[in-house]
């Protein structure tokens, strides 16, 4: 796969880059080898899951040198296990579910918790939260997220995302156009074969300047709470991955990566209570929308 031949390069950048922040993290997590992570100990290396999007990385036009939020606490984590890392890479976020079932990856770095798929990963509690919003057309009718809950109105999504089961909840009219890939979506809307592409607000910032007279709107229908998650029945892996994202929480690291990356629409996570997934969607404050017009 491509990202074989930058691992090494990235794993010894970000060596150099995380040293100094080594010490901050070590004064949140235990010290020496740990039982909980001692199966990924043993293999050498960690298997990270990250979804191509400008969330979780970005790509130089020029240099072509990956980067991202992920890929800066993907490093840390494993600096922290004592191994490399070998990222695991899927064109969307909602892809990374599908690797699950293949046994590919041992930790999803970026992946927008959710109830539906606490049923197939557990989660660690979220780092980042990011707006989820949507881009119009200049000559749009619509100033608000609930304008496009329209009958006709086709609204692209990239499938399986967070941004389709949140919307498959909540619109009562509009209909969903499904892309294959993250920058699929914005496509749709670019090749006018839908009216709204759904996002994080990151991304339709960055992507809006192709689409000259394009408008980001103001508010949001969700937002999308980014955390760490691993297969189901892996309890001291969990515990210990909860542990990494707050030490990363509390040290800066996650800021720092926040800020690096420019990401406009992004916050460090704060408070946050998982429920069930019986819980409904209304009781969670996973699901974070605006209020629907009746």
């Amino acid at each position: 796969m491509w990202q074989k031949a930058w691992v090494q390069t990235h794993n010894q950048r970000h060596a150099r880059m995380n040293d100094g922040r080594a010490t901050d993290l070590a004064e949140h997590l235990p010290v020496g080898a740990d039982d909980r992570v001692a199966d990924i100990l043993q293999t050498g290396r960690l298997r990270a899951a990250i979804g191509l999007t400008p969330i979780a990385i970005t790509k130089d036009p020029v240099t072509g040198e990956m980067a991202g939020v992920a890929l800066d606490l993907g490093h840390a984590l494993a600096a922290a296990i004592g191994v490399e890392l070998e990222p695991v890479i899927y064109p969307r976020p909602g892809a990374v579910i599908d690797g699950l079932q293949a046994g590919q990856w041992d930790v999803a770095i970026s992946l927008g918790i959710d109830p539906d798929r606490a049923s197939l990963v557990d989660f660690s509690p979220p780092y980042m939260e990011v707006d989820l919003t949507y881009l119009v057309l200049g000559a749009s009718a619509f100033f608000h997220a609930p304008d496009a809950d329209r009958n006709s109105i086709r609204i692209a999504v990239p499938r399986g995302d967070l941004v389709d089961i949140l919307l498959s909840w909540q619109l009562q009219h509009a209909a969903l156009v499904r892309a294959d890939t993250v920058i699929g979506a914005f496509e749709l809307l670019q090749a006018g074969h839908a009216d709204v592409a759904a996002l994080p607000r990151p991304n339709l910032i960055q992507w809006s300047a192709k689409l000259p007279g394009s408008r980001v709107l103001p508010d949001r229908f969700g937002a999308n709470l980014v955390g760490m998650a691993v297969p189901k029945g892996r309890a001291g892996r969990l515990a210990y991955i909860a542990e990494f994202v707050e030490a990363a929480k509390a040290s800066g690291l996650v800021r720092e990566a926040i800020e690096r990356a420019g990401l406009r629409g992004a916050r460090l996570a704060t408070v946050w209570r998982f429920r069930s997934p019986h819980h409904s969607c209304s009781e969670s404050e996973m699901r974070t929308s605006e209020p629907k017009p009746h």
